[in-house]
């Protein structure tokens, strides 16, 4: 399925994935260079926006929650992709524990769980669940939609010779596989495990992860490619800026809030005003840390940061795990010009290590084309990626399937590269980082 675009392409964004696609050898080679010197989370999604005029990433997720709304068509190659990690980081394992988000009664959370446990193991190890939950002290089946299921078990914390370890009862694993964000903090029973391999490693995780931490480091990425491509790096870069000592209860920070917005908002009309874009600019105030889409709002004017009413505090104030927001990030909004069924929709996409596995897109049927689509309502269509992105047809038009998701798979794959060196980054072992290119 190719999307509908509410009005032809020209422009920019043409000219952007038409260099891509006649440069799809060199950036290759480019990404393959990157990745001898960094390496790759073992996962990771990437939310974009296509504006018609530009291609951004907006958020990056590395501890994606939707593996089952892959097209099973890809599933071949989420199974190499995990053999490939796998073999990086624990070549001998055979054992590997898998845990999960606190959701039990989310069953279509849970169906992620199950596709993504049967992926791995297809790569031949053996997968077991281990829950967070205190309260899951046996073996718990949950029944699933699709009849099937799957058995949530207590962890066990043991220490031998000294060394930590965690593991289930009667199992010992060599890797354990993250797919909780540790929105809550990184939980006593997973630190000092330095025997066992974690991935992606606890600092990943949104108790220290920062967005704007992200977006920096994509900053940095996209200025190498960028001058690879000779192209203007704004065309796939969002802009923006932060406020920290926010508290959206006693409206502490709104004057940041608000000086950022109008500072963002001059930047976008600069370069509207440069590629003679008719649109009405916007940013994107969100949590600097967190995920489900919480603590999201749209503005587009700054006078809207200083005239908040309570419940669009409230809804600003928390997110998941009810952790209080004290730190913003302010972004660049990139309109979406695609649609499914006349419906707002943007496309995301799927990783594992360094290769691209699928993806689909994020429909919203009652959300604008500058609103956050990640909300209730939401829905999902597969994208029915061709040979993993990697395979442009430069006969074709660049809106052709093959050369679109092409374009979407290394924008993807930047976001994944800044994620790489964001992580380094922030390694509280790490002493040094080896830059970009």
């Amino acid at each position: 399925m190719v999307p509908h675009l509410k009005t032809a392409l020209s422009g920019p964004l043409l000219q952007l994935e038409r260099r891509i696609i006649e440069a799809s050898s060199s950036i290759e080679r480019w990404f393959r260079l990157a990745w001898q010197e960094h390496t790759p989370p073992f996962y990771g999604s990437v939310d974009l926006r296509h504006a018609g005029f530009k291609l951004s990433p907006v958020d990056m997720n590395l501890f994606p929650g939707g593996f089952n709304n892959l097209s099973e068509d890809m599933l071949p190659l989420a199974i190499q992709a995990s053999m490939a990690a796998i073999e990086k980081y624990c070549p001998e394992a055979r054992d590997l524990l898998l845990i999960p988000e606190n959701h039990t009664r989310n069953v279509y959370y849970l169906m992620n769980v199950a596709r993504l446990a049967s992926v791995l193991r297809q790569t031949g190890l053996q997968v077991r669940l281990g829950t967070l939950l205190p309260e899951i002290t046996t073996p718990e089946e949950v029944a699933l939609p699709n009849g099937g299921s799957l058995v949530l078990e207590p962890l066990l914390r043991t220490s031998q010779k000294g060394a930590v370890r965690i593991g289930l009862a009667d199992f010992d694993p060599c890797a354990i596989l993250l797919n909780n964000d540790l929105s809550g903090g990184i939980p006593e029973i997973l630190r000092g495990l330095e025997q066992q391999v974690v991935l992606p490693p606890l600092h990943a995780g949104w108790a220290t992860r920062l967005k704007s931490r992200h977006f920096a480091a994509f900053d940095e990425v996209v200025r190498d490619f960028a001058e690879l491509l000779d192209i203007d790096p704004w065309l796939i870069n969002p802009c923006f800026g932060l406020c920290s000592k926010v508290n959206f209860q006693d409206r502490t920070g709104e004057q940041c809030l608000a000086d950022e917005v109008a500072r963002l908002l001059d930047r976008i009309r600069l370069k509207y005003r440069e590629y003679a874009i008719d649109e009405t600019p916007f940013v994107i105030v969100k949590a600097d840390a967190g995920t489900y889409g919480m603590g999201v709002m749209s503005v587009s004017d700054p006078a809207q940061m200083l005239q908040l009413n309570r419940k669009q505090r409230n809804k600003m104030a928390v997110v998941k795990e009810g952790l209080q927001v004290s730190s913003v990030l302010l972004q660049e909004g990139v309109p979406t010009i695609e649609q499914v069924d006349g419906a707002s929709a943007e496309p995301v996409v799927y990783m594992i290590d360094r290769y691209v596995v699928g993806g689909f897109y994020r429909v919203h049927g009652s959300r604008s084309r500058q609103e956050s689509l990640n909300a209730p309502g939401m829905h999902f269509v597969p994208l029915p990626f061709a040979t993993s992105c990697i395979r442009p047809d430069g006969a074709e038009p660049p809106e052709a399937a093959p050369n679109r998701f092409y374009a979407y798979g290394v924008v993807a794959r930047l976001a994944l590269l800044a994620a790489s060196l964001e992580l380094e980054q922030t390694d509280p072992r790490a002493k040094a980082v080896h830059p970009i290119g």
